[in-house]
């Protein structure tokens, strides 16, 4: 869940989703890191930022696939260019758990490794449809819809679920 969570943040930072830059620069790289609880990653570099920014467009490509084979094709392709090594892990605090990227893996690496696994799990289990874009017509935000009879629609229901529920209401009071 870590992994879906950090990939859809990951994504929202891309002008693709309808907003800025969430990754302009070195500084909102690192506190992506740091906010995500990224493990084993050095100095940061203007590579990495741009790596990521790659692979951020690359997972928002599976987001709006328009098939599962669209979505699998996409990922696949991703995968493929990472040097998957899975092993078990226990730091920071965090229970024993898994990690795909290598040991010397870039930033870049890291995230399609790690995120990637987990995007394919989603897959494998037919799950394609959880991955959803926002149903606002001004919000193009992903997410991964974790609702037992997947029937979330908005990327949050605080912001764009409130702001679409209270419009709908003043259209029926104007009716």
């Amino acid at each position: 869940m870590h992994s879906l969570a950090t990939v859809v943040e990951l994504v929202n930072t891309s002008p693709s989703t309808g907003g800025d830059e969430g990754l302009p620069d070195l500084p909102e790289l690192a506190a992506f890191v740091e906010a995500r609880e990224v493990s084993g990653i050095g100095a940061l570099t203007a590579r990495d930022l741009g790596q990521v920014r790659i692979v951020r467009e690359a997972f928002h490509r599976v987001f709006t696939a328009a098939d599962q084979p669209t979505a699998v094709r996409t990922l696949n392709a991703l995968l493929s260019e990472t040097r998957i090594t899975p092993r078990l892990t226990e730091h920071d605090g965090h229970p024993l758990h898994v990690h795909y990227h290598a040991a010397d893996a870039t930033l870049a690496e890291h995230l399609a490794a790690d995120c990637g696994v987990a995007l394919a799990h989603l897959l494998v289990e037919g799950e394609v449809e959880r991955l959803r874009t926002c149903a606002a017509p001004d919000c193009d935000r992903v997410f991964v819809d974790e609702s037992r009879n997947r029937s979330r629609v908005y990327c949050d229901s605080r912001t764009c679920g409130n702001r679409m529920h209270v419009a709908a209401y003043r259209a029926r009071r104007r009716a």
